[in-house]
């Protein structure tokens, strides 16, 4: 019997969460609704927990086969799950943060006349995510690497009434089509070379065949990490994940602290054993993760809107991950992405909790002074901000140092970018701090209030992980170095040392602009004064926006219409207007009114609408509202799915 075979609840567990909601959700209320999928994710984490001990007991891991997927030629995919502690340790983080998301939202959605649909969608969200990280190929990591960019899109644009906001799914949608159609021409080329889209297969073979700096293995990590620039928001594809805010704040903090994001640092470092043979491909990814993070991190400085503040601070903190990676540092950069999950996750959901108490308000300008009416979500914040500042004792301080750590002498321009960045976070995160909490209120439009304890309850659990989880990994004990490479974690106290004297620098900063006197109503910011020309550079975000527009959409509208002019002219001119007039143009017109248009295209088009409306009457009657029915339907499914594989089998 397989000790893993228990793995696949994993996923089955959302599935069955968003198909109970999916068929009688409308019917059961907002609050039997949220307990579905909650307990759905609870029960995935459960089963993610015993994975863990298993995986104790047996640490060489293994494979789930399910089933024979695809067979073409010298092509076999299976459907089947790798179990090892890298996969086991993404699907706790995405499972636990995810369950706390999900009980959050219960309260933060309350009243939304789609609250059923947007709890299906996060189930798919988290089976999506999990189908990623538990592949052991990269087709079927492929597979939940497009979920969750159709999950992304539904979520980020699922107040689709208001233009900007499906117009920000959209641009999500299309920047990482980009960084996927880059990605598969990786996955087709790791076919090509190796035979096999197998992880186990792929990294034995390329060890054995290929020495290090090989050109196609450098061809195929420099596609696999476009796809993950799309993925993980890293320049150039980052300019989606800004305005992907537009979506519901619990889903901001599902997408971009713990799940789809971090998608693209999971697999750089699920292929090592490539990125290894590859130099230069590490090189350029280290360069590129670094001057992100700083890009990142000099934008946020001068934000007013809340979540935009945590988008840029996400980009900027996956560019610590994606540096470490790129550098080898594969745990660094998983023990980051994890720390990362607790505290932007917390960071999130505080600023969801603030503008649910202000009447959805998250411009800076208009806040302040809500420390009183909001004394946990106040609490909360800071802890949350303690930790992406990095200051001992919590989570970011002991991720953050030991990426710092493998990055020191193997780039030291890489090493200086994110050493500079660490100062800036720590200044935008206090300012954010000081402006909504601290002085007087700045508007009086809105009576703050404190959030429900069903989401204040899942702030305090993710301030526990964000004040000792970074212990997981603290020295002497290194408990997830040693879970996922059996060695010993690198730690100096004297880059923690300096990195923490930055952050208290980039502190004091905050404090002597926004925490000495507060910023009162109507004033201007402070940091215009000391930064002067470049405050505007980066309050528009270095036009980067602007700049992708003209070189791009633009042109490419441009072109479209000079085409289309260009093409409408000549056909119908030279061929339909002349062609059809020299051969007795009036009749061909009576002839496509009358018996084709009226004979044959309306009286089809009516046909088969009044087919589908009869089809739809006899579907209703099979709405009955009685749950033996609809379980006795949901077995003739499964007996007839079983009974289909079982014939494919013996063919």
């Amino acid at each position: 019997m397989d000790p893993f075979g228990f793995v696949l609840l994993i996923i089955l567990f959302p599935v069955l969460g968003l198909l109970v909601n999916l068929a009688v959700g409308n019917r059961l209320g907002e609050k039997r609704v949220g307990v579905v999928a909650s307990i759905a994710s609870v029960l995935a984490f459960t089963v993610a927990l015993g994975t863990l001990v298993t995986l104790l007991r047996i640490p060489q891991g293994g494979e789930v086969l399910l089933w024979k997927w695809l067979k073409i030629g010298a092509l076999e995919i299976p459907i089947a799950l790798k179990v090892d502690a890298l996969s086991t340790t993404m699907i706790l983080v995405v499972t636990g943060v995810g369950t706390l998301i999900h009980i959050y939202a219960i309260g933060y959605m309350h009243g939304d006349p789609r609250f059923p649909r947007f709890f299906v969608y996060l189930n798919l969200f988290l089976a999506a995510m999990l189908v990623l990280v538990l592949a052991d190929n990269y087709l079927l990591l492929f597979v939940g690497w497009e979920l969750v960019g159709l999950c992304s899109y539904l979520l980020i644009g699922f107040w689709f009434e208001e233009l900007k906001n499906s117009e920000a799914a959209k641009k999500a949608f299309v920047v990482n089509r980009i960084g996927d159609f880059a990605f598969i021409l990786g996955v087709i080329l790791i076919f090509w070379t190796f035979g096999s889209l197998r992880y186990g297969e792929v990294f034995e073979r390329a060890e054995a065949t290929f020495r290090a700096g090989a050109p196609v293995v450098t061809a195929i990590t420099l596609l696999l990490f476009v796809g993950a620039t799309g993925k993980s928001a890293q320049i150039p594809l980052f300019v989606w994940l800004p305005d992907a805010m537009a979506g519901p704040t619990p889903v901001s903090a599902l997408i971009h602290a713990a799940t789809m994001v971090t998608a693209g640092v999971y697999m750089i470092a699920r292929s090592e054993a490539l990125y290894n043979l590859a130099p230069f491909t590490q090189s350029l990814v280290a360069w590129i993760g670094g001057v992100t993070a700083l890009f990142a991190a000099t934008i946020t400085v001068a934000q007013w809107d809340m979540k935009k503040v945590m988008a840029y601070s996400t980009i900027s903190q996956l560019g610590y991950m994606i540096a470490s990676v790129g550098l080898g540092g594969y745990v660094a950069g998983i023990f980051h992405l994890t720390t990362h999950a607790f505290f932007k996750a917390l960071l999130f959901l505080s600023v969801g909790s603030v503008m649910h108490g202000t009447g959805n308000e998250g411009d800076m300008r208009n806040l302040g002074g809500l420390r009183p009416a909001m004394p946990t979500t106040f609490k909360a914040f800071v802890v949350g901000g303690l930790g992406l500042a990095g200051i001992p004792i919590f989570a970011g301080f002991w991720s953050k140092d030991e990426i710092l750590t493998e990055v020191f002498g193997k780039n030291a321009g890489v090493f200086i970018l994110l050493m500079v960045t660490a100062g800036v976070t720590a200044f935008y995160v206090f300012r954010q701090l000081y402006l909504v909490f601290a002085g007087e209120q700045r508007s009086h439009a809105y009576h703050p209030h404190e959030s429900p304890r069903v989401m204040t309850g899942p702030l305090i659990a993710l301030a526990a992980l964000v004040t000792f989880g970074g212990f997981l990994n603290a020295p002497p004990f290194n408990l997830l170095t040693r879970f996922l490479s059996g060695e010993q974690a690198p730690f100096e106290f004297g880059i923690a040392g300096a990195s923490v004297g930055l952050a208290a620098l980039g502190w004091l900063g905050a404090w002597a602009l926004y925490g000495r006197r507060p910023l009162l109503a109507g004033e201007a910011d402070p940091l215009r004064n000391f930064l002067g020309p470049f405050y505007t550079l980066v309050e528009n975000k270095y036009y980067v926006d602007e700049l992708y527009s003209l070189l791009f959409v633009r042109l490419y509208q441009w072109l479209s219409r000079v085409a289309a002019n260009a093409l409408e002219e000549r056909f119908l001119h030279d061929f339909v207007h002349d062609t059809l007039l020299a051969s007795g143009y009036n009749r061909w017109v009576g002839f496509l009114a009358g018996p084709i248009d009226h004979g044959v295209i309306d009286r089809g088009i009516e046909r088969l609408a009044m087919s589908v409306q009869l089809l739809a009457v006899r579907l209703r009657a099979m709405q009955t509202g009685y749950v033996r029915q609809y379980v006795l339907w949901f077995v003739f499914g499964v007996v007839f799915l079983l009974g289909f594989l079982i014939m494919r089998q013996a063919r």
